[in-house]
């Protein structure tokens, strides 16, 4: 197949999203598919690559950060994005267009199969339905209209977990929604025998965007507590940045934890696994997720996780970590804490799902399953 991808994220630019486009593309140009995406481009990085395999072409626009974007950034990649995919078209034939995510890109699927009846598969992030981020909410109310129709043409839908299907569907439930999980890189995260602070220290990790729906300000307030009751001496890293930071900042001097908590910032993704390597548990305190790759990423390197039952909790925890809702997250937090045996059941029982439900070879391959399914359809 000659597959063209849309994404306005593409590492090192974005998050999770950015990354399973990356690994997917990998993963189709290894079983002999060939791939071009087209993203964003982003200040050090060449505005055509190949990489693998894989044709990447970067669209120059408006966008600031690398991290996030705004909607009227996106807006301008769409734009600028579509005479350079018209063009593409022309000179390529794709044979399919898999979208990366229904907002910005689900247009480009619609144009290009009403244009040249090419078919196009949609995977959804998060962001891009309606309802899941706050601060969309009158643009989710706009666009709703439009977003239907893209969704109602594209010839597959795929959200990478049970609850964002369910999000999706309490939008949209005119269409089958098929389930896909994310995948994680087994080369890149794995366990490690990195020397802790002190046989009384325990290191409590948080990656992710600093945002006030990931839920920290909850966890913070009762690190002294958490400490007192555990007997052991907490100290929580914070790897990440983002518009919450100085909030959480003044939190933890409120609460005179601020010595408890290290604050390391935006971290490339090969700096990352250090930090898994030196944690004893991973926390995830969030009010809404995707499937989110720092979960993944944590079960590879063997540890045991304790995260709100947000989406994506119900498939990736079980015998490896506890569920549990944000009133009673800091006293399952301090139970783990002082549980050292259930600590080390936990966190090999993360290997374990990983292995048998989270690489990359088995994600990849059920998106191939839709993709080929998606062309026997026109024939």
């Amino acid at each position: 197949m000659k597959i063209l991808i849309v994404s306005h994220e593409y590492p090192p630019v974005g998050g999770g999203g950015a990354n399973a486009c990356m690994y997917l593309s990998k993963e189709y140009t290894r079983v002999g598919h060939d791939v071009t995406i087209v993203s964003v481009w982003f200040e050090g990085l060449p505005e055509t690559e190949n990489s693998g395999g894989v044709q990447i072409i970067r669209i120059r626009t408006k966008r600031k950060y690398k991290e996030h974007c705004s909607f009227s950034e996106m807006a301008d990649y769409l734009c600028k994005a579509w005479p350079v995919i018209k063009r593409l078209q022309k000179e390529q034939r794709f044979d399919i267009c898999q979208v990366f995510f229904g907002i910005p890109s689900g247009p480009v699927g619609y144009l290009l199969k009403k244009k040249y009846h090419l078919p196009y598969i949609i995977r959804f992030g998060g962001g891009d339905i309606p309802g899941f981020q706050d601060r969309f909410a009158f643009l989710y109310k706009l666009l709703g209209p439009f977003l239907k129709v893209i969704w109602n043409n594209a010839d597959a839908l795929v959200a990478n977990s049970k609850g964002l299907k369910k999000l999706a569907e309490d939008f949209y439930d005119k269409r089958q929604i098929d389930i896909i999980y994310n995948g994680v890189d087994m080369e890149k995260f794995y366990p490690g025998n990195i020397k802790k602070s002190g046989l009384n220290d325990l290191n409590i990790l948080f990656v992710s965007r600093l945002i006030e729906r990931k839920g920290l300000q909850f966890v913070i307030p009762k690190l002294r507590e958490i400490q007192e009751i555990s007997h052991k001496n907490i100290h929580l890293t914070i790897v990440g940045d983002g518009p919450y930071r100085k909030e959480l900042e003044k939190i933890a001097a409120e609460n005179a934890c601020t010595d408890m908590i290290r604050f390391e910032g935006q971290k490339d993704k090969s700096e990352l696994l250090r930090y898994y390597q030196m944690a004893d548990i991973f926390i995830l305190p969030s009010r809404k997720e995707g499937m989110p790759n720092v979960v993944l990423e944590a079960m590879a390197c063997g540890l045991p996780v304790v995260m709100t039952p947000c989406e994506g909790s119900c498939e990736l925890i079980a015998d490896n970590g506890i569920v549990t809702p944000i009133d009673t997250f800091a006293e399952t937090l301090t139970k783990l804490c002082a549980d050292e045996d259930l600590r080390k059941i936990m966190g090999q029982n993360s290997l374990t799902h990983i292995e048998k439900f989270f690489k990359w070879e088995i994600i990849g391959r059920r998106y191939i399953n839709i993709l080929e399914k998606t062309l026997q359809k026109g024939f």
